[in-house]
Order: structure tokens, then C-alpha cells, then sequence
């Protein structure tokens, strides 16, 4: 469990590969922000004036290009001393000026990770006899990139590209088969759930955990998935189905949703009229996607703690003191937004879900 100490510790950025003392000085707000199709994002609110500030004509710092200028790599850690962590590490992509009535003027710095590059870049392209894991590492290649590539999926005959941008595109391929996306550095990484290496962290109600809410739903719930299509080599009709012991893999004991949708309410199926297979490993493989992306998310949950630098997406949480039905492990950080103020300090917002409930006393 993360050290309360983080909720007053300051971020610790640098600039360059050079430690920037000034930006932790000025600093008044900093927000990270990351989700499961990858592109980590940072905002930082710096105080412009004060000491070292240059005086008129131009009273402000950081709009000088000296320390903040677009390009520039930008690093930041949070935690004490002994435990630091490394939370952001991307390019400056914006610098903005604000002015605002009874408050002193600040620069606002806006920044993203190497992904960025993806989303800049639009193509139509046709990709031949590949795999998504094959898209992946051509796409990762053509933007000088290391790919970390770990997903299970079918062979296409034709995938197209039609004016998309890279990271558009891969986030549709990666949706797909149920895949996540994140950068380390210049590495692109794109691996199944079961496959991604996240944190084990563990959060009790009324200590790190200062809110939080969970929500059972049976709403989106379905006992199975069902994907059709025609094979025109072998000329037959195509029907691929996911059930509910496809879930049973990642759950850790208790009552999964598509179980209780079924006893609850009856049988309840999915035809996924628009996935269209041409062969029944395609069928298969979107089947099962599609029942994990539905069964995964049958508890949701939001929360904030005092401070969780370790956090990450695809961290594995141990939730205490939320209530018999709640309680326990195998929730999976899905989304993350580190927070920072110079009064109230470390925040760390999450969103989590997890395949179950637990079993009735």
C-alpha cells in the first residue's frame, strides 16, 4: 500500500533528460491521464511569475522557448524519495497562456506520450496474409518504433487502412480481438489482458481508498455471443459461438455475469450482425472478444486514493471494506488519471472492473 507521505510529496519533472527544478517550483497543478487504447496524456499548470521571472516587456516565464518548447521530451515522477516512480515520460505538443481576473498569470503545458505520433499520421493502406499482431509491428516500424507485441488472433486474407490515422486504426484492430494498447518510452506495446504485466496493489475504504463506488449490472450481460458469416472457399455458411464459460478463465471464483444473466432472466444472446466473418477462426475470434469486452465489465468501479503512484492500467486491484458482494481481488485498473495540487496534493482517480461478484453467503 502507497505511503499517505505521497499526498504532499511534489511531482519531479524533467526536461530533456535534465532535471527541471524550476517547473516543480512553479508547479500549482499537474494531471496524467491514461486509458486501455493507449495515448497517456499530461496537462501541468505552472505559475509564470514570481521569482526568476523576466520583467517587461516580457513579464511571463516559460513562453520563451528556454525550458517549455514544442518537441521537447518531458518526464515526470511522483512518490517520495525512496519510491519514486516514473509516471509520464512524452513530447511537449502544447503551450498555453492564461490570464485570468485576481489570479496570476500561468503557462499551462500539454504533453503526450509516443503514440502521439500514431494519431498524426492519416493513410489508406491494404495489408495482405497478416495477423493483427503483424499490423501492429509494421505499423510500430514505420514510425521508428520498438514493437512489444503479444496477442492471439486469426490470419486475414485483406485487412484495409481507409483514411485513418495509425492509432485509429490499430485501436479498431486491437478492439477486435479484445487487445490493449500502451508506450513505453519508444516501445509500442499491444498484448491480451491475461498477457500485460500491471501492478498488484491492495486499497481498503476509509485508509488510501477515500471514495469509490461499484456497480453490478446486469444490463449488458448475455449468456452468449453469437458471430455469423459464409466461407466462400469451402461454401458454407459461417456460425461461431462464445458462451459463458468464456469468462471462467479470468474470474476469481464468485458469480460471474453471463452465469447470472442466464439464471436470472433466462437465456439472453448476442448476433453480431455487423462483424461479417469470411473464415470460422475470424468468427470464433470475434465471438470471444466480444464476450469478454461485455463479461469483463459486468462490475465497474470509480474510485480516488490519497496518493497511488504504482497505479497504472493494468493494474491488479485487492478492494477491502466495500461490502461482502465487493470485496476481494480481480479488479483491473482500465482507466488512470494521476492528479496534483499544491494544496490538496497526490490524488489518484481510477476507473477498474472485474468478471464478479462474490458468491452469496
Amino acid at each position: 500500500m502507497t505511503d499517505q507521505l505521497n499526498g504532499v510529496v511534489t511531482p519531479v519533472f524533467g526536461v530533456n533528460d535534465e532535471l527541471a527544478r524550476d517547473l516543480t517550483r512553479d508547479c500549482v497543478r499537474l494531471e496524467i491521464e491514461e486509458g486501455l487504447e493507449g495515448l497517456r496524456c499530461l496537462r501541468a499548470d505552472l505559475v509564470a511569475v514570481g521569482a526568476g521571472a523576466p520583467g517587461p516587456p516580457q513579464p511571463m516565464s516559460y513562453l520563451d522557448g528556454q525550458v517549455i518548447d514544442f518537441g521537447k521530451q518531458l518526464t515526470v515522477s511522483l512518490g517520495p524519495d525512496d519510491a519514486q516512480r516514473k509516471v509520464f515520460d512524452g513530447t511537449i505538443t502544447g503551450i498555453e497562456a492564461v490570464y485570468a481576473d485576481g489570479e496570476p498569470p500561468r503557462v499551462i503545458v500539454h504533453a503526450e506520450d509516443s503514440l502521439m505520433k500514431l494519431r498524426m499520421t492519416r493513410r489508406s493502406k491494404t495489408y495482405s496474409n497478416v495477423t493483427d499482431a503483424d499490423i501492429a509491428r509494421e505499423i510500430a516500424r514505420a514510425h521508428g518504433m520498438q514493437a512489444e507485441v503479444d496477442v492471439d488472433g486469426p490470419r486475414y486474407d485483406v485487412v484495409q487502412q481507409l483514411n485513418q490515422s495509425d492509432l485509429a486504426f490499430l485501436r479498431d484492430r486491437a478492439r477486435g480481438v479484445q487487445a490493449e494498447i500502451w508506450c513505453v518510452g519508444q516501445a509500442l506495446h499491444v498484448s491480451s489482458r491475461p498477457k500485460r504485466q500491471g501492478t498488484a496493489i491492495t486499497l481498503a475504504h476509509g485508509d488510501q481508498l477515500v471514495t469509490v463506488s461499484l456497480l453490478a449490472d446486469l444490463a449488458h450481460q448475455r449468456s452468449e455471443v453469437v458471430v455469423t458469416g459464409y466461407d466462400a472457399r469451402s461454401k458454407a455458411v459461417i456460425n461461431e459461438r462464445a458462451g459463458a464459460d468464456t469468462i471462467n478463465i479470468e474470474s476469481s471464483g464468485g458469480r460471474t455475469g453471463p452465469q447470472i444473466v442466464q439464471r436470472a432472466l433466462g437465456g439472453s444472446g448476442s448476433l453480431r450482425v455487423r462483424d461479417v466473418a469470411l473464415t470460422s477462426e475470424e468468427a470464433t475470434a470475434w465471438a470471444k472478444a466480444e464476450m469478454l469486452r461485455r463479461a469483463r465489465a459486468f462490475v465497474v468501479v470509480s474510485g480516488t486514493t490519497r496518493g497511488t503512484p504504482d497505479m497504472m492500467v493494468g493494474s491488479q486491484l485487492t478492494l477491502g471494506f466495500v461490502g461482502p458482494t465487493f470485496d476481494g481481488t480481480g479488479y483491473y485498473v482500465t482507466r488512470l488519471r494521476h492528479t496534483w495540487e499544491n494544496v490538496q496534493g497526490l490524488r489518484t482517480h481510477f476507473e477498474a472492473e472485474r468478471p464478479t461478484v462474490n458468491a452469496a453467503a
